[in-house]
């Protein structure tokens, strides 16, 4: 790959990217209510059911991690409906036209999805400050790392289900039955040591299991796994989700 070429897929990569960072900046509202949500959930729970618990740690605290790895989940996902409005209004057309290949195109994409989900995980993580989560520096630091690599493969899905969609509304029934599933079937709000056996198994296939696990870990020092596992199925999860998304963006009708 000579140099002039490595130089126009970057450049290609980060024409994709700004351009889904301005979206993202018009759109402050989204950025609220994707930090509402979260916020209300943990208070419902940490207050309401977090009263009749019995763990062996704070519940609030035991609970943050999901909530974090939640706005990444409804913040990547929501996001491939971005695909089909750029269909609709033939802007998508435009960008396959250019002198780029899809899958620069969609690495773009990834990039910038992930740039709007982080920031907004990232405000979640902040406001834990205030919510006298028990942060250190290093699990501050380690807590970013894990949202950055489950956002690549939750970013891919999203646009992996806006790709064989042609209409929001549809977009937004089939993202809805990915969405709530993963999200109470990861071990957020209880202890995975607990569940019966059957039951176990649906939350190990969840990726979101090993998020929720490792950033627990880093920040309470709880975990049910072990790191390296979580770390590991995680990148995995990325690896499958990156080339299937490639290979779905390839195959995008317009």
């Amino acid at each position: 790959m000579n140099k002039n070429y490595l130089i126009k897929i970057l450049k290609g990569i980060f024409a994709i990217w700004y351009r889904e960072f301005k979206v993202f900046q018009r759109e402050k509202s989204r950025v609220i209510s994707s930090i509402f949500l979260p916020l209300f959930w943990y208070f419902t729970f940490g207050w309401g059911i977090g009263t009749v618990t019995n763990i062996d740690t704070n519940y609030r605290h035991f609970i943050f991690p999901g909530f974090l790895v939640m706005t990444i989940i409804f913040s990547s996902i929501f996001n491939g409906v971005y695909i089909i409005w750029d269909k609709k209004m033939d802007f998508l057309k435009e960008v396959l036209i250019a002198p780029l290949s899809r899958n620069t195109i969609f690495i773009g994409k990834v990039l910038g999805n992930m740039t709007d989900a982080l920031l907004q995980s990232y405000i979640l993580l902040i406001i834990g400050i205030f919510l006298k989560m028990p942060y250190t520096i290093k699990s501050f630091i380690l807590t970013m790392l894990i949202l950055f690599i489950f956002a690549a493969g939750l970013v891919s899905l999203g646009l992996i289900i806006g790709s064989f969609m042609e209409s929001p509304e549809g977009f937004g029934l089939v993202s809805s039955f990915v969405i709530y599933p993963i999200f109470l079937l990861s071990g957020a709000l209880y202890p995975i040591e607990r569940l019966p056996q059957w039951f176990k198994i649906f939350v190990y296939f969840n990726p979101a299991t090993y998020a929720i696990d490792a950033i627990r870990y880093v920040i309470i020092g709880k975990s049910a796994i072990n790191l390296f596992i979580d770390i590991s199925v995680i990148l995995m999860v990325d690896l499958f989700l990156i080339i299937l998304g490639t290979f779905a963006f390839n195959k995008i009708k317009l």
